[in-house]
Formats: C-alpha cells, structure tokens, sequence
C-alpha cells in the first residue's frame, strides 16, 4: 500500500476587503431606515426594532477584524446588501472555477508538481454555484489535466474530507496524484441583513497538492491518519437548494434560504465533540498531545478555537501552537484550515507533528494528522 502525503498548497485571496468599520457602517444604515419604515409596528409593538451593531461587538463575539470578499460593492449598499457578481454565459469559466485555477496554479508553482501527474480532481466546498457540470471538471479541463473529477460538499469539512477521500484512492493505488481545491463564496450565501451573523463570512480559495510519499518535494508532509465524523443537526443550516420553490416556481424571499444557526448550541455541542474526536484520533495512532507541535483548526470563532486547543493539549495553546488567520479572513469554510496551514507550516523542522482538523454544519469533522517530511 503506498503513502500520501501533502506535497503542498496555494491560496487565491480576493483583492477587495472590507473591514468591521466599513461592515458596520453598512449595516447599521441598513437597520435604521428599516427602523424608520416600520417606526409605527416598532411603537406599536408589533414588531421589534432591527439592533445596532459595533466594532466592538463582533471582534468579542468573533475575533474577526476584515474579511476578502468578490465583490464589496453590493455587500455596502444599505440599498443591496449581497454580492453582485456578473452573470457569466456558460462558455466562459465559472467564477469557482476561476478562482481554484489561480490557487492551483500557485500550489503547482510552490511545490513543482507537474500537473501530467495529476489523475484526480476534487472541488470540495460547501456551496457549489450549479448542480452540474461538475466545477471540478470544469476546473480539469482549464488546468489541462488528466485523470477524472468530481465535487463534494461537506460544508465547512469539505477540505479534510476531501484530503482523506484524495489520500485513501493513493493508498489504494487508483491514482498516484490529486489535486483538492476549496473555492468558498461565502459572500453569497450570507444574510448581511443580520446583525448576529453579518459579519462571519469572506471569501477565498485553496488548493492542496497530494502524491504518494515518494514523490513528494523536500519539505512535504506525510499523512500519518485521517479520520473523518459525522452527526445530523439543523444547528447549522442552509434551505438554499432546488426543490425549494413557491408555487409559481420562484425561489421564495426567506430567512432560512440563507445561512443560519443556533449559535450557542453550536458551541455547546461541537467544541467538546471536535476535541474528543482530535484526542481519540492521536491515542489511537500512539500519539500524545505534547507530541504536538501545531494545530491547524477551522477558522470560525476565536473562543470555540480557543477552547478546543485547550481541551486537546490540557492547558491553553500558543499563537506559535495554534495560529489564527480568522482575524484577516474571517471564517472562509473548508479553506480556514487550510489557509492556517499554508501561511503557518513552513517554518516546522522535520519530523514536527501536527493536525489539520475542520468542524462545520451537519455536523461534520475532519482530522489529519500529518508529519513534516
């Protein structure tokens, strides 16, 4: 049985940045004239007044501080509040595909894979911009590759799934590389109108090269494990799909059609279950958690990151032992993990151990222990 290992990554970060001062001004214009238009139901009791938001309350309640986004335009005007992205026809490259090109094509240079050895492509990410075909194809036939591809969506897990769906069909045999992109449009997908929830998301994208071992560059990470976890729950939630329709056929204008959770219960539930699932994943390779060296977890929430660090090592980790990039990028998803690995993995000598573990909707969690080769 062959060896997988991550020969290396690349990253596509969106020009345009909006930062908290530039959101909150945003969207508290937003929230007083809808205040005005409904001043009568507000005093009448009826309904009740849309909240302020601040700088200071979404630093505490996140750790955010900006956020990348595709376009910054529409998600600003009080008037919008979304991102407008241009139509494109379906003889141009989608703009996912566009965006795992520029990240792939990064990792390629990085790493000095030839893409002719690339026999499967995997677009993992948790929303998809059609249902077919594939962005994975599409994101094949621009790069000029080989092989076969497909999508997956695991939500905010789709890159330590897809990490562990690449490096299963290595060990098996079926394919000697793969390359994994993550291009996450979280813009899209959030409801900018919500005070508890209109800052969370930005947008990017990442992309991780796999090989068998041995053809893996100097610097490379062996995957030692990968362990995967799944767990119904609408704590996380998104209605956003194809079958929901009004009667006449149009998409309906509804709160759930966008992102939305029970935020604490979220926290209540997934912390405990990730740092148990981390803990279990390291005994059960022989590891202890002082084997540690660097822990690279989902970029959601500071505090939640915070405490599954210190629930796994048993007291609270370093920046050095837990970097943090959510400040920069906001919560990107699948890629949050990813980015933390690409911009805080270099400096490890060999034979550091460390894992990239991701948590997300429905519930899901990924585990990847891996080793500086």
């Amino acid at each position: 049985m062959d060896k997988a290992a991550i020969a290396g990554t690349g990253v596509f970060t969106p020009d345009q940045v909006i930062s908290n001062e530039e959101l909150v001004a945003s969207y508290n214009a937003w929230a007083g004239n809808w205040n005005d238009a409904h001043a009568e139901e507000i005093a009448g009791g009826t309904v009740q007044p849309k909240p302020m938001s601040s700088e200071e309350f979404i630093v505490k309640a996140s750790g955010i501080e900006r956020r990348h986004v595709l376009d910054k335009t529409g998600v600003l005007d009080p008037a919008i509040m979304h991102p407008v992205l241009p139509e494109r026809s379906e003889e141009e490259l989608g703009v996912m595909a566009e965006m795992a090109v520029a990240a792939a094509r990064e990792a390629f240079a990085r790493t000095g894979i030839d893409p002719a050895t690339i026999d499967a492509v995997i677009c993992a990410a948790s929303n998809h911009e059609r249902a077919y075909p594939a962005i994975a194809i599409e994101v094949q036939q621009a790069l000029g590759l080989g092989g076969f591809a497909f999508d997956m969506n695991v939500a905010c897990s789709s890159a330590t799934f897809g990490i562990q769906a690449a490096a299963d069909m290595i060990r098996s045999g079926s394919i000697r590389a793969a390359l994994m992109v993550n291009p996450e449009i979280c813009s899209a997908h959030l409801e900018w109108r919500d005070r508890d929830c209109h800052f969370i998301f930005g947008d990017v994208c990442t992309a991780v090269i796999l090989t068998r071992l041995e053809d893996a560059p100097a610097g490379g990470w062996e995957i030692l494990s990968t362990r995967c976890a799944t767990q119904f729950s609408s704590n996380i939630r998104n209605n956003n799909g194809f079958l929901r329709r009004t009667r006449d056929g149009h998409m309906a204008d509804r709160r759930d059609m966008l992102f939305h959770q029970e935020g604490r219960k979220v926290f209540k539930q997934v912390v405990p279950w990730v740092s148990d699932l981390m803990t279990r994943h390291l005994a059960d390779n022989g590891f202890a958690a002082s084997d540690l060296k660097r822990m690279w977890l989902h970029q959601a929430n500071k505090a939640m990151n915070d405490l599954i660090g210190a629930k796994v090592l048993g007291r609270a980790p370093t920046r050095a032992e837990q970097p943090n990039i959510l400040q920069d990028y906001a919560n990107t998803s699948s890629a949050g993990s990813i980015i933390a690995f690409a911009q805080h993995s270099d400096d490890l000598p060999s034979g550091s151990l460390g894992v990239i573990c991701s948590f997300g909707a429905g519930y899901s969690a990924g585990s990847v222990i891996v080793r500086r080769m």
